[in-house]
């Protein structure tokens, strides 16, 4: 018989195949993750709205269903966690901002209705920073987010919340998304497995207006199986979402295990222009050329991509400046302070220089577009730093040594939202003070199933599951 305590550790195929045998009931695995959330997160605060009433209804509904025989989806009764900038009907959904503290949609987001169809049970909102516009979990709603590995660290961002989570056993699956890093960085910071589809390939509505040509909606999980479990609820089209593509034509779990024998791979420590922690780069060096042992062709490579750092700032700032509209004023004496220090920026963003922003992703790509021409996959550090203070704030101003900008920490990632590209971060070692690294597996356009491929086959060779944070 399945613990209370070994109940919280379980992934969601685990869990999923235990309730459909009848050797763990729905019931008792929604009060068991209920339990572990009243436990830990006052520590860490992850959840800010819990739906414990509607999740209990939900899983005696679901006991039921499995002792009449009915079939089941793919995640019967399995407890899920949303992110809480994505509409679930009748819940409070505040984008982590006081504009929209009261705000309770009429309607679920495409991802939760697929969620709900499949059998998951929906526990709560997780935290976030305000809008989702930085890489920490902060807002003037809820306040901080804190790592499950050391409470005085920041979680990472903006799917902090759903990271920490996870980490800390609160649930076994959350949902996120990833105009920037969203999904990699904190799922690196907390030591668990992040995935940004390729855009498009999960459906976005309905939504605040802006990122429409960065956002990606993705899993955050503890292994892999679990993110191609999701992936195949999430993802397909809708016409709710123009951007949206045609279905993948494939199951991702169903083709998990087919290997990466003789794959090749390119290794970037920098980017070309990415300043990183020397024992983050040595942790990441050893991890990816690790995938020689599995049969694989890995090379260092040196780039000269650019860096469009600062083109992501001016992006992601005009796109809510623009959301807000004319509430902008009222926005600002409410707003997280720090915000104030950047939305002036916007003022002076004119439709020529976001042209050239579009001009400049045309290079990015075609930099990375000459990468795949010779390998299948890309790897980098997903992180330029191992989890820091919360009291730095948005971020270190210096790594190495050297002063870096805003985006400096985060150089890894933003390059393939501007490229659409699917990118995972998988755990990868940790620091002499035990925090989590991530290496970040990048693959070709339109390959999720590549990208889960590769990460599946580290996951099997240097397995992170049963490392837990000491909260």
């Amino acid at each position: 018989m399945v613990k209370e305590g070994e109940i919280v550790w379980m992934g969601a195929l685990e869990l999923s195949k235990a309730i459909k045998n009848g050797e763990l009931s729905p019931v008792d695995v929604v009060d068991a993750f209920f339990k572990r959330i009243e436990k830990v997160n006052p520590e860490i605060n992850a959840f800010v709205t819990l739906t414990e009433e509607d999740a209990r209804k939900e899983a005696e509904a679901a006991e039921k269903a499995v002792k009449s025989r009915r079939k089941l989806g793919p995640l019967h009764g399995v407890p899920v966690a949303v992110k809480d900038n994505m509409p679930v009907k009748g819940v409070r959904t505040t984008w982590g901002s006081k504009l929209y503290e009261n705000y309770v949609p009429k309607e679920d987001y495409v991802l939760v209705e697929r969620l709900r169809s499949s059998g998951a049970i929906i526990m709560g909102k997780t935290n976030l920073p305000e809008f989702g516009l930085i890489g920490i979990t902060d807002n003037p709603v809820f306040g901080v987010t804190r790592n499950p590995w050391d409470k005085t660290r920041t979680c990472g961002g903006s799917s902090g919340g759903s990271a920490a989570a996870v980490a800390a056993g609160l649930c076994p699956i959350a949902v996120g998304n990833d105009w920037g890093g969203s999904l990699r960085t904190p799922a690196s910071f907390c030591g668990i497995f992040g995935f940004k589809p390729h855009l498009g390939r999960i459906p976005r509505w309905p939504q605040l207006s802006g990122f429409e040509t960065l956002a990606v909606e993705g899993p955050i999980t503890r292994t892999v199986e679990d993110a191609a479990l999701m992936m195949d609820v999430m993802a397909g089209p809708d016409s709710r979402d123009y951007l949206s593509l045609p279905p993948p034509g494939v199951s991702y779990l169903g083709n998990l295990e087919r290997g990466i024998k003789g794959k090749k791979f390119a290794f970037s420590p920098d980017l070309g222009y990415a300043i990183v922690e020397p024992e983050v780069e040595e942790i990441v060096r050893r991890a990816a050329f690790s995938f020689r042992d599995m049969g694989c062709v890995v090379e260092e490579v040196k780039l000269n991509f650019i860096d469009m750092g600062a083109d992501f700032v001016s992006v992601e700032i005009s796109n809510m400046v623009a959301a807000v509209g004319d509430r902008m004023e009222e926005w600002k004496k409410v707003c997280y302070k720090p915000y104030l220090d950047f939305l002036w920026l916007a003022d002076h963003i004119k439709a020529t220089d976001y042209c050239k922003i579009e001009y400049r992703r045309k290079e990015l790509w075609d930099q990375l577009r000459r990468v795949f021409e010779k390998y299948d996959f890309l790897l980098t550090p997903t992180n330029a730093v191992p989890p820091f203070k919360i009291d730095v704030g948005l971020g270190p101003n210096e790594i190495a040594g050297k002063p870096v900008g805003p985006t400096g920490w985060t150089a890894f990632t933003y390059p393939f939202n501007f490229t659409y590209v699917p990118a995972a971060s998988v755990p990868c070692g940790y620091t002499r003070e035990g925090l989590p690294v991530g290496l970040q597996i990048v693959g070709n356009r339109f390959d999720e199933l590549g990208v889960l491929r590769a990460s599946r086959a580290f996951e099997k060779n240097f397995p992170w599951r049963d490392k837990k944070p000491p909260i």
